[in-house]
C-alpha cells in the first residue's frame, strides 16, 4: 500500500544573493509539482526585490517581524498574524525597509516558477 502522504524534512534551499533565506517545501524546484508551491522565507532587514507581475495568485502569511507591498502604487504593510492575497497579473513590489528581520509562508497557486514572476529591470 502507497503512503498517502508526504512529510517534507529537507526542503529545497534556494540560492540568492540578497540574504534572504528561501526554503521551498513543496513546488517545481523540490517535488515538480507546477499546480502549487509552498515556501518558508526569511528577508533580512533593508532586503527588497525588483517590481514584478507574477502570473500566480500568491497568498502571503507573516510569522514574525513586518513585510511592505507596494500593490498597484498603493502601500500596504502587513504584521505578524496577518496574511494577504494578490491575484495573478497584479504589479507588485515586496520589500522589508524595517529594523528587523520578517519570517512568512508564501503560497502560490500555480507553482512559483522564474518564468512566471515577470522581475522588472532595476
Amino acid at each position: 500500500m502507497s503512503k498517502k502522504y508526504t512529510i517534507q524534512k529537507s526542503p529545497f534551499i534556494v540560492p540568492t544573493t540578497d540574504g534572504k533565506l528561501i526554503e521551498e517545501h513543496f513546488g517545481n524546484a523540490t517535488d515538480s509539482n507546477k499546480q502549487l508551491s509552498i515556501a518558508h522565507m526569511i528577508a533580512p532587514p533593508g532586503w527588497s526585490e525588483p517590481y514584478q507581475t507574477p502570473e500566480f495568485d500568491e497568498y502571503t502569511y507573516i510569522i514574525r517581524g513586518k513585510k511592505q507591498f507596494i500593490i498597484a502604487d498603493e502601500k500596504v504593510i502587513l504584521e505578524a498574524g496577518q496574511s494577504i492575497k494578490i491575484e495573478k497579473n497584479t504589479r507588485i513590489q515586496y520589500s522589508n525597509p524595517f529594523e528587523n528581520e520578517c519570517e512568512y509562508i508564501a503560497i502560490c497557486l500555480p507553482a512559483f516558477s522564474i518564468d512566471l514572476v515577470n522581475r522588472e529591470e532595476n
